[in-house]
């Protein structure tokens, strides 16, 4: 896909659901909770702090969520695709730094999600990931391809770690 057709699909993701005020707080909100895979750390260890049996699978998740930024960073900084950068493209947050592909977000929310969901036995893929790769476009900080291929790593990421997992015995 160009840069062009996806520059067109930030404009329409904008033009549409991101122009409403309620949506860009939201989209914020799921920013701030993202970065650094913070927020799926905190989720994660109260995880482990609530349910004792479990809390080396918890840890998992906050293993597999920081895993997965990480790689995400070794990307970005191989890859070097600068971010959105179209005068008809808003950007609504700020950001640590200027590389797009591949989003971290998409990329720490997916392996936590697949880890979470895994874990309650609830479809959390499905109700966590959308929502986060939608916001970063509604900011517009990431083109469809980045949070797509943050996604698959994601993916990847979390099925290291449920292998992992399985190899030693976490239960």
């Amino acid at each position: 896909m160009s840069s062009a057709s996806e520059v067109r699909i930030l404009q329409t993701v904008q033009g549409t659901v991101g122009s409403r005020p309620a949506v860009v707080r939201a989209a914020r909100g799921l920013s701030h909770f993202g970065e650094h895979a913070l927020g799926w750390v905190a989720v994660a260890g109260v995880g482990a702090v609530l349910d004792k049996p479990r809390r080396r699978r918890w840890a998992s998740v906050a293993g597999g969520a920081v895993g997965a930024h990480a790689a995400s960073i070794i990307i970005k900084r191989v890859v070097r695709r600068p971010r959105p950068n179209d005068p008809s493209v808003q950007v609504n947050v700020s950001t640590p730094s200027r590389l797009s592909f591949p989003s971290s977000h998409a990329t720490s929310t997916t392996a936590a999600a697949v880890l979470l969901g895994r874990l309650t036995g609830l479809p959390l893929p499905a109700v966590l990931v959308p929502p986060m790769l939608l916001s970063r476009l509604v900011l517009g900080v990431h083109y469809p391809s980045d949070v797509l291929a943050g996604s698959a790593l994601g993916a990847v990421s979390a099925a290291a770690v449920l292998r992992a997992e399985q190899k030693f015995g976490v239960k």
